[in-house]
């Protein structure tokens, strides 16, 4: 699948390139010398970057989701599990039920006026000859698209920055050198911050959605929008931002833990009191101590669950969406954006390229064979999405784009596959057709040594043709 890019796609993979030499050099390094091998025993590692083992292993190797070093054991350590990432089961297919209804079709279209608003906002300096950092832009619009989805009343840009380090800080913690110890004393406050900011403006959590979902059959559904992201007062609803993977999901367990604690222990509080107002004696105590232990169970869950959403969907969308639009500027894809015909296919195309959460840590639960290579129980997986769906040598191209099969793999595959692709497409088609008409060039990058995922800490463009929207002003 080695295409010979031209010039403009080799600009773009040169400045693209940079996310990863200089936030995470070695790794980079390393998974580059290791890319031509599908499947690479590296001790106790297996490193897997070949399409269909890549597939194999997130589809027929059982894999234990809550091993030490992966996303779940991580959330389910912090947290105490149910944060979609650690669970299995009737539990994991109710919650994910819930989920894929709120980023579904509907809900999709119902959100759209929330980043649409932000668009038409942020880009409407582009008309005059401005420069806009998109940066900024896409953690503002993830961050109101979360507070719509959970119903909250942050501010947007609060709520991506606490985010966003959240993530930061769960990441520096498994790497390498003295920053895990100085990440390991800023996870507690960082984990607070943002879980002051998800305290939901309602009783709609989406722990109670699933319980109901679960009971009843029925689907609840009713997050708000607020007026200021929604444009001409139409109303509109839905689910995370971006595509939400894994790297950064393993914060969603601290944030369950600190923002479920307070909440469980008062809702465990409250329970125990109506119980032993009911009965009597040594059984009074019993029956309020256990319900009282389910709420503080059920009141974690839903944090860590809403901690998680959170955290996905605005790292891997403040990743993703800027290093789309660089890749657009610098290989010369405006005009297949600017086509309605070809924008879906191009969007499919960069979210391979971009492959926002690069690779995917995975523990084998069972002893396995991939592509020739022994794979053992307990043996480290590393997923190198990145490679899987040839981002490293094939160039986004909407007129001879890559099998569908093949780029769909950035979202994971199987019955884990993130629920937020939907969501994640239309996200970036939106901001590509707001851009398109004016042609921007990037005029200043610097990528995030920070950051979670790799990407652009700034990303600043201006228009190359001062062309209006459809409606006169910004494109939205």
């Amino acid at each position: 699948m080695n295409a010979a890019p031209d010039t403009g796609a080799r600009a773009a993979r040169r400045r693209d390139r940079r996310v990863y030499t200089r936030s995470r050099p070695l790794l980079f390094a390393l998974l580059a010398a290791a890319r031509r091998r599908p499947v690479l025993r590296l001790g106790g590692t297996v490193l897997v970057n070949g399409t269909e083992p890549y597939r194999h292993a997130l589809t027929r190797i059982p894999l234990d989701r809550a091993a030490e070093g992966t996303t779940g054991g991580a959330a389910r350590e912090l947290g105490g599990g149910g944060s979609l990432f650690d669970e299995e089961g009737a539990g994991h297919r109710a919650a994910r039920r819930t989920v894929a209804l709120d980023l579904g079709a509907a809900g999709v279209e119902r959100l759209r006026p929330v980043w649409r608003a932000v668009l038409d906002r942020r880009l409407a300096p582009l008309a005059t000859g401005d420069a806009v950092d998109l940066v900024p832009l896409a953690r503002e619009l993830a961050g109101a698209t979360v507070r719509a989805l959970l119903d909250v009343t942050a501010d947007p840009a609060a709520l991506s920055d606490a985010a966003a380090e959240v993530a930061a800080v769960a990441v520096r913690g498994h790497l390498p050198g003295p920053g895990r110890s100085r990440a390991a004393r800023a996870a507690g406050p960082a984990a607070a911050r943002l879980a002051a900011l998800l305290t939901p403006a309602g009783q709609d959590d989406l722990d109670e959605r699933v319980r109901d979902e679960h009971v009843s059959g029925e689907h609840v559904s009713g997050a708000h929008v607020p007026d200021e992201y929604v444009p001409d007062g139409k109303p509109g609803r839905d689910g995370s931002g971006g595509a939400g993977r894994e790297a950064v999901g393993e914060a969603a367990g601290h944030v369950g833990r600190s923002a479920g604690a307070d909440t469980g222990r008062e809702a465990a509080g409250d329970t125990g009191r109506e119980a032993r107002q009911g009965a009597g004696g040594d059984a009074r105590q019993g029956a309020g101590g256990s319900a009282g232990g389910r709420a503080g169970r059920d009141a974690e869950r839903a944090a860590a669950r809403r901690a998680m959403l959170a955290v996905a969907a605005v790292n891997t969308t403040v990743a993703a969406l800027p290093r789309a639009a660089a890749w657009c500027a610098d290989a010369g894809l405006w005009e297949q954006a600017a086509d309605s015909r070809s924008r879906a296919a191009l969007v499919d195309e960069l979210l391979r390229v971009v492959a926002p959460s690069p690779l995917l840590p995975r523990v084998a639960a069972a002893d396995a064979d991939l592509d020739g290579c022994p794979v053992r129980a307990g043996d480290r997986l590393i997923l190198v999405a990145r490679h899987a769906v040839h981002a490293d040598d094939t160039p986004p191209d909407a007129r001879c784009p890559v099998a569908p099969a093949v780029a769909q793999l950035v979202f994971g595959a199987g019955p884990h596959a993130c629920p937020g692709a939907r969501l994640a497409r239309a996200q970036l088609d939106d901001m590509l057709a707001a851009l398109a008409p004016f042609r921007p060039s990037v005029v200043a990058a610097r990528a995030d040594r920070r950051a979670a995922l790799p990407g652009w800490r700034t990303l600043t463009v201006r228009a190359t043709a001062l062309a209006p929207g459809p409606h006169g002003g910004s494109p939205c």
